[in-house]
């Protein structure tokens, strides 16, 4: 995997990335990094990469034409036009789905806006998708990029070492991650539950499973709708529902 990120802050790009399993992947070759300053491609003898909006308006906007020529940088360095993402609260909200999806790219671009936006004119022009990490603002799209590339690179061959580590996940099957626990097998007086020291690895199977099941409709119930569920696991899943029913009914957290 390939990562191209075109932005005016290349450093915070190269910063956020060269540390921890990102910086050990691409030390290994596994992932490589590319960050284009989009200032390099400036008209401008001030390098200047923005100006007032058409219409009005307070903030500044980024031109098009640098931005035109750093995207044209990258495509004529690898020959040909990749699928090129632009991080803005207008997008489609970032999931696990997505990753996936994102994850059998070769080549990915990420280009991160700032001020009040890019012009329209070549977003139009060069990008595929439009993507937000959630319902908020930020003062540009790189912290969005580099949250992008370390979920993505989770599912980049050899970039975890255990190869099981992105499959078991949250979101794995639409479902939230079960509970961990590390040695001592007592912590201020709170245990670690006895089928996790049975060895038994059907039953610790079947416990995870089901603890995935109860923290997803615990903390986040809309996501059971695409949950992958055997036939077992969804009547597992209604007993739940009944009994957190009962639960709230009983402390009137279930009255209006």
């Amino acid at each position: 995997m390939h990562y191209h990120v075109l932005t005016l802050f290349p450093e915070m790009i190269e910063q956020g990335m060269g540390t921890s399993i990102m910086g050990r992947a691409m030390e290994q070759g596994l992932i490589q990094l590319t960050a284009t300053n989009i200032r390099d491609f400036s008209t401008n003898k001030h390098m200047k990469v923005d100006d007032y909006p058409y219409g009005g308006g307070a903030g500044m906007v980024m031109q098009a034409e640098p931005v035109y020529g750093a995207w044209k940088h990258v495509t004529e360095s690898i020959g040909y036009k990749p699928r090129v993402i632009y991080l803005t609260p207008q997008g489609k909200v970032f999931q696990q789905s997505m990753v996936e999806d994102f994850a059998k790219e070769q080549d990915l671009v990420f280009l991160c806006g700032h001020y009040e936006g890019i012009d329209e004119r070549v977003l139009e022009e060069v990008v595929t998708d439009y993507v937000s990490i959630g319902d908020y603002v930020l003062t540009g799209g790189e912290l969005p990029a580099l949250v992008m590339m370390d979920a993505i690179s989770r599912f980049v061959p050899g970039v975890l070492n255990n190869e099981e580590s992105a499959e078991f996940d949250s979101f794995h099957d639409n479902l939230l991650e079960y509970p961990q626990y590390s040695r001592p097998a007592e912590w201020m007086g709170k245990k670690v539950p006895d089928v996790l020291l049975s060895g038994h690895h059907a039953n610790i199977e079947k416990w995870r499973r089901e603890q995935s099941i109860l923290r997803t409709l615990r903390n986040r119930p809309e996501l059971l709708e695409d949950a992958v569920l055997s036939k077992k696991e969804k009547q597992y899943l209604d007993q739940l529902r009944r009994e957190l029913a009962a639960e709230q009914s009983s402390t009137g957290d279930g009255e209006e």
